[in-house]
C-alpha cells in the first residue's frame, strides 16, 4: 500500500523492512498477510485500521501472537511522495519500541 521510496526511506541502522509484494503476497488477504508478518517477525504497517485491529485481537483472543501493527491513518498521513517523510519519522519514533502484540497508531512528530 505504501511506495518503494517509504521502504528505502526506512531500512538500514536497526529497521529491516519488507514490502509485501516482496514476500510474494501482493494481493493477499489481510489475514495472509499478517500470518507472514508473524512467520518473519515483521510488524506492520498498514491504514488499514478495520482489517488489521479485528485481525490482530482475534490471534490474541486465540492465544496467538503477533509483531505489532502500526496504523499510519490516511487522514493523517499521505501515502504520496511529499508524505513518506512523515511516515518514515513516526515509524522511527516507535521502532525501538516492543511492538509485540500492541496496535499502535502512528502521530506526526
Amino acid at each position: 500500500m505504501y511506495p518503494r521510496t517509504l521502504a528505502d526511506a526506512l531500512n538500514g541502522g536497526d529497521l529491516e523492512v519488507v514490502m509485501v509484494a516482496e514476500l510474494g503476497l501482493a494481493g493477499s488477504s489481510d489475514a495472509a498477510v499478517l500470518e507472514a508478518s508473524v512467520i518473519g517477525d515483521y510488524a506492520v504497517l498498514t491504514e488499514n485500521v478495520g482489517d488489521f485491529v479485528r485481525l490482530a485481537s482475534e490471534r490474541l483472543t486465540a492465544g496467538q501472537h503477533h509483531c505489532g501493527i502500526l496504523i499510519a491513518l490516511s487522514t493523517r498521513f499521505s501515502r504520496r511522495p511529499a508524505g513518506v517523510p512523515a511516515i518514515a519519522a513516526a515509524v522511527r519514533s516507535v521502532a525501538a519500541e516492543v511492538l509485540d502484540d500492541r496496535v499502535i497508531y502512528l502521530e506526526h512528530l
